[in-house]
Parts: C-alpha cells; sequence; structure tokens
C-alpha cells in the first residue's frame, strides 16, 4: 500500500518534468556515461522493446539524444544530455525534499539504501 500511494503521488512530480518512472530509472542508469540501449533494458530490467518506447519518450523531450554505432547499425547508444542531468537533478530533489513522497520517513538515505539493498537481493533470487 504504501509504495502505491507513493507512486502516485510520485507520478505527479514526474509528470511536471514530462517523466515516468521508467525514465527516471533510466536516467539514473545514463548518469554515469552513456551505455547502450540493450545495456540500458537489462540494467532497467525490462524488455528491448520496452526500453525502445521509453528512450523515444526520452529523446523526444530532450533528455537523451541516441546515437547508432558506425559499424553496428543495430547497436543504438544512449547518452544524457544537458536538460536531462538538470531533470533528474530536480526529480531527485523533489523526491528526497516533499512532504507528500516521503515526509514520514526520519532517515532518508538510511530509508533509501534499505529499499536499494531489498531490490538487489530480490533480483538475486531466481524464482523472481
Amino acid at each position: 500500500m504504501a509504495a502505491r500511494l507513493v507512486e502516485k503521488r510520485f507520478d505527479d512530480v514526474l509528470a511536471g518534468h514530462g517523466l515516468t518512472h521508467a525514465g527516471l530509472i533510466s536516467l539514473l542508469h545514463l548518469a554515469d556515461g552513456p551505455r547502450s540501449q540493450r545495456e540500458l533494458a537489462t540494467l532497467c530490467r525490462v524488455t528491448d522493446q520496452t526500453m525502445s518506447r521509453t528512450v523515444e519518450h526520452l529523446d523526444r523531450t530532450g533528455h537523451i539524444v541516441r546515437t547508432q554505432d558506425r559499424h553496428d547499425r543495430r547497436r543504438v547508444s544512449v547518452k544524457l544530455t544537458a536538460a536531462g542531468r538538470r531533470v533528474l537533478t530536480a526529480a531527485r530533489r523533489e523526491e528526497r525534499e516533499s512532504e507528500l513522497l516521503l515526509g514520514a520517513v526520519d532517515d532518508y538515505d538510511h530509508f533509501r539504501g534499505q529499499l536499494i539493498a531489498l531490490i538487489n537481493a530480490a533480483a538475486q533470487d531466481p524464482s523472481l
């Protein structure tokens, strides 16, 4: 229930930036540098087709740029733009500061770390 409530509120915050959850996660994975579209799909745990739609939207909104590999036209590299970096910074700041989202959490950094640990542990479970 907590996840659904926070997700709905954060959807509204992200929409104000022209983002979705999928777009935000993609931008987070691009913050350290360009990645192939397939690698991005793997990191985001989505299909290539789903990532293609997400990347298309991020490209249209100016948050990323795509380039085709000169040697393999099937390979697409995705890179964060300055606008994408700004919107990522703004969304992360709003996530931290918003009373609507996590005002009830005393130690946000610890809470976030625990959630990431939970996600990583669940990802290691082959039955999922």
